[in-house]
């Protein structure tokens, strides 16, 4: 499921400026070339994970693909030890919200300069959001914006809370092969959307507006723990178990 849909209104305001928004073009390589090594990886990751369609770690990556701010934080839960709801952490979901906005011109940028083909185009192969070939199959796939914003959430949840940062941080790192196993991006993409969102994230802590939003979240989020739910031991298995078994 895609990002909230834009306001009709002015631009929401973002973390970064075009002075301090990095430029994806110019520091990230360009995507594999047809016949080489890096793409040959990338085909093997997208046909040996064909086969997970139908299992959990194929709903996982359905699961995973919905942007919206709730989901998304609700996907970090087992990593962080307690059901994050966005409901009851709106300095948090106000925080994620506004990197997302921040994100989006470094995203489309790079995806409109180098325009790659998603791997499903040109067959039939099954993808997990079926619903959404249609628009993906127009949509230039390097770098994975879902990638860059999972990872990017899972930078600064780390930071809120540093006692759960392995965790946190293995998460992200699920999350954005979430993409390859649906099938609708090269492990490349998936790869280059981990940097390309620690490099926004980097240059949003220069903002104080970022730092002071960031030490709000904190303070919510340290009350919440001690309140919110565990989350349920199923899907936290089933999270463990994608970590284990990496399509990179």
């Amino acid at each position: 499921m895609a990002r909230t849909a834009p306001s009709a209104h002015a631009p929401e305001a973002g973390y970064l400026t075009p002075a301090t928004q990095p430029d994806a073009t110019q520091y990230l390589p360009p995507p594999p070339q047809a016949g080489s090594a890096r793409q040959a990886a990338d085909d093997h990751a997208f046909e040996s994970t064909r086969g997970l369609k139908g299992g959990a770690r194929w709903a996982l990556a359905t699961s995973d693909a919905d942007l919206r701010i709730e989901a998304l934080l609700r996907s970090f839960s087992c990593a962080a030890g307690f059901t994050i709801d966005a409901s009851k952490a709106p300095r948090l979901a106000a925080l994620i919200h506004r990197m997302d906005v921040s994100e989006i011109p470094d995203m489309r940028n790079a995806k409109a300069s180098w325009h790659r083909a998603r791997p499903f185009v040109g067959n039939t192969q099954s993808i997990c959001t079926e619903d959404d070939r249609s628009h993906l199959a127009t949509s230039g796939a390097y770098p994975s914006g879902h990638t860059l914003l999972g990872w990017s959430t899972a930078l600064v949840l780390a930071e809120l809370l540093p006692d759960r940062s392995t965790e946190i941080l293995q998460r992200g790192r699920v999350f954005g092969e979430s993409r390859i196993v649906c099938g609708v991006h090269w492990a490349s993409d998936v790869l280059e959307g981990y940097m390309t969102g620690a490099g926004d994230i980097a240059a949003m802590h220069g903002n104080p507006a970022f730092r002071a939003d960031l030490d709000a979240a904190r303070t919510e989020l340290e009350g919440l723990r001690h309140e919110a739910p565990k989350p349920n031991p199923q899907a936290c298995t089933i999270e463990h178990d994608a970590a284990v078994h990496s399509p990179l």
